[in-house]
């Protein structure tokens, strides 16, 4: 069973040889989407009603095999698409139809899986793994489209602000995708945003603070940072902000408790000789590197006690939470400063006197 990604993907749209069959599947919708239309786009117009059929999970496939069977109107080929058929929990008649339209499907039509909300586990299912398989015997790709990673939505992002007539460096490129995160609609419409402002002018790191929205998570990240910098007063300040936002408790603690994760991983792993690429491959960082490199960075403040003893607090302020009778806020505020004095003197501050 080989699945295929996005460069490969692309490649063979470019080529202009459409095969049989495509499966699309992974974790970014937006490229899903985008790669469909692609197909379509090489076949007819999206309001073709002769030869663009579309159909959603809870279709007859006996209908999907008759229009798949049927020649096209006018046209080399006809577009079949179906979107989030539950192969996982069909019935076995329904299921052997689902291979023998993968299997049958001619060369005068064009077949789109598409799977937007169905949720399998690729790399276990093996129901999933026989359609791979009769896609790549008929001719077919079954290709994965996950968040593409942080080098290209990087050169994704300087590309199309040039394009805009903007101009926009790596580092402002890379702190959007930072602080907004990978999902690559959500960078467009925030560079649209951005472009607009600046108007063809240039967009920096202080554009994206003004201009762009921040996702919780990199809000409490901005929690973290100045926990990091030993800025007491910004710390509280964020907490306040964030409860201002309603946001949960438990969110802020496990986002900040990710950070020193990150660190204690980075930190074992040269106690073992080990890489970064070695932390991301093992732990699932593929594609979020950066988030090594930063905790890499952060650990120029620590020492194995230092991390030892922040683990330690971020342990006793998730109790704090989960128990009765405490007040999330001052749990928290009292956690920022703990770890800041951690950092600032080597030792806890339930040891002061």
């Amino acid at each position: 069973m080989a699945i295929v990604f996005e460069e490969a993907l692309k490649k063979n749209i470019s080529a202009g040889k459409l095969s049989p069959v495509y499966i699309l599947f992974g974790d970014d919708g937006y490229l899903k989407k985008l790669y469909a239309d692609k197909i379509l786009k090489l076949i007819t117009e999206p309001d073709d009603v002769f030869n663009c059929c579309r159909f959603d999970g809870e279709c007859d496939l006996q209908e999907v095999y008759d229009a798949a069977m049927q020649l096209p109107f006018a046209a080399e080929k006809k577009y079949i698409e179906i979107c989030d058929f539950d192969f996982e929990h069909c019935s076995k008649t329904e299921l052997d139809r689902f291979y023998r339209l993968i299997s049958d499907v001619p060369d005068s039509a064009v077949l789109v899986l598409k799977f937007e909300s169905t949720e399998f586990d690729a790399k276990k299912s093996s129901k999933f793994k026989k359609a791979v398989t009769a896609t790549e015997k008929n001719g077919g790709i079954a290709a994965r489209l996950d968040h593409r990673k942080l080098p290209e939505l990087v050169k994704m992002l300087t590309d199309g602000a040039a394009k805009r007539g903007c101009k926009m460096d790596s580092a402002a490129a890379r702190y959007l995708v930072e602080t907004a995160g990978d999902d690559i609609n959500l960078l467009i419409n925030e560079l649209n945003k951005l472009c607009f402002y600046v108007k063809n002018g240039d967009i920096t790191r202080d554009t994206v603070d003004k201009v762009s929205v921040k996702t919780v998570e990199a809000s409490v990240y901005n929690l973290s940072r100045h926990i990091l910098d030993c800025d007491a007063a910004a710390s509280l300040k964020v907490l306040n902000e964030l409860f201002y936002m309603r946001i949960e408790p438990m969110i802020i603690l496990y986002t900040v408790s990710s950070v020193y994760v990150d660190m204690m991983r980075i930190y074992a792993a040269r106690k073992q000789g080990l890489s970064i690429k070695d932390v991301a491959d093992k732990f699932g960082y593929k594609g979020r590197e950066f988030v090594l490199e930063k905790a890499a960075g952060n650990l120029r403040r620590f020492d194995g006690k230092k991390l030892n003893l922040s683990l330690a607090a971020l342990t006793d302020a998730d109790r704090a939470l989960k128990s009765f009778g405490s007040e999330p806020q001052i749990v928290l505020e009292q956690l920022a400063i703990k770890l800041i004095y951690i950092i600032a003197r080597g030792e806890s501050v339930d040891k002061i006197g």
